[in-house]
């Protein structure tokens, strides 16, 4: 057991150490970081009291204990923050913190005026100092968990259809990567409530350390993290640099007010913009965005989201797709001899699973069919 715990609090500060040695580190990989050290660090107090370290050096006691306040707010700020372009928290995302801090300054005076036999009675629940305060933090840490989980994860899924007013795929986007983050981390707590009514509501006693179930969820997670961090595109590393993929907002394109444009300079602007489509084929490269395909037209990506939904009635990843498949039909057409997945990659597809669910969509058939049914 021992040798489980040491690798995962050693892999925990080895993921910190790859997220904060980026170049070019996001806010996100600041918060992720913080959200693992707080992982080991909790792992290492535990492990420090299991091997009796709080015993040899009684100071250590308790000063792990209102970390776990801190892991929601973490999470749901790496969900909030992985689905936004911002460089820096908003004041009011500290808010999210108030409750570990606040534990933390409750808890200032038996950090730092406690004597060692003072902390030893408190640990071992001679003194009733802190007993009112433990089961108050007990219960804060759970919610905290529970509802930071839940928010996270509904977050996960409203972010779904924005992603496609700004991206013309979605392979690659770590959606997935957050929501089993949640879940996994959401098992935790869910595990943690569970055993801990059972134990101090109905009065079951279990044969072995309760405590090990949720910790050993935790040390699963952190290996978890590891191995999905590898795969994960751009967790670890720093992405290649594309000059397109930087693009914002351009200062000098003009801003419409409230993001939108009279109807007729709308329309005149929709016609431009199926002109390039067609003649410069933008959609041919497999990861079009809203913001490189609106520095192109010299607009601002508010400006064409909302002609985009105005004029043609669907988001941008239908509006490009849908020139895709048309593009994928005329090529299959001309040049039977190549495969279909080879024609895919040429119309700007990014995989054969996103190809065969947006042909889907858009013709009702799978290219298969719709093929077959062209020739007879």
């Amino acid at each position: 057991m021992s040798v489980i715990f040491i690798s995962a609090i050693f892999l925990s500060f080895f993921i910190v150490m790859l997220l904060l040695t980026k170049k070019q580190k996001a806010l996100t990989d600041t918060i992720l970081s913080l959200f693992i050290a707080s992982i080991g660090l909790q792992l290492l107090g535990y492990y420090l009291k299991q091997a009796g370290y709080w015993e040899k050096y009684p100071h250590l006691i308790g000063i792990t204990a209102p970390i776990f306040l801190f892991l929601g707010p973490l999470l749901y700020l790496y969900c909030l923050y992985s689905l936004r372009s911002d460089r820096s928290l908003r004041r009011i995302d500290y808010l999210h913190f108030a409750p570990g801090v606040s534990a933390y300054a409750y808890m200032f005076n038996f950090f730092f005026f406690y004597t060692v036999e003072q902390k030893k009675l408190v640990d071992s629940g001679q003194i009733e100092d802190f007993k009112l305060f433990s089961i108050v933090l007990l219960i804060a840490i759970l919610t905290s968990g529970l509802v930071y989980s839940v928010a996270a994860y509904r977050l996960t899924i409203r972010q779904k259809q924005k992603l496609k007013e700004n991206f013309s795929f979605t392979e690659g986007i770590n959606l997935k990567w957050l929501r089993y983050c949640i879940l996994s981390i959401g098992s935790v707590f869910i595990t943690a409530a569970i055993v801990i009514f059972l134990r101090d509501s109905l009065g079951i006693h279990f044969s072995f350390n309760v405590e090990y179930i949720f910790y050993m969820l935790i040390i699963t997670f952190i290996f978890f993290v590891g191995y999905f961090g590898i795969k994960q595109e751009n967790l670890f590393i720093n992405p290649p640099q594309n000059s397109k993929s930087k693009t914002r907002d351009n200062p000098n394109v003009p801003k419409y007010k409230n993001s939108g444009m009279k109807n007729e300079a709308a329309r005149q602007f929709y016609s431009k913009l199926l002109k390039v489509m067609v003649e410069e084929k933008p959609y041919l490269e497999p990861k079009l965005t809203l913001a490189e395909l609106a520095k192109e037209l010299n607009v601002s990506t508010n400006s064409l989201s909302q002609i985009i939904n105005q004029e043609a009635g669907v988001n941008f990843y239908d509006f490009v797709n849908k020139y895709r498949v048309e593009d994928f039909i005329n090529q299959a057409k001309k040049n039977k001899n190549f495969s279909l997945l080879a024609l895919a990659f040429d119309s700007g597809f990014n995989s054969k699973s996103s190809f065969n669910q947006i042909f889907k969509k858009h013709t009702g058939q799978t290219p298969s069919e719709f093929l077959a049914k062209q020739v007879q």
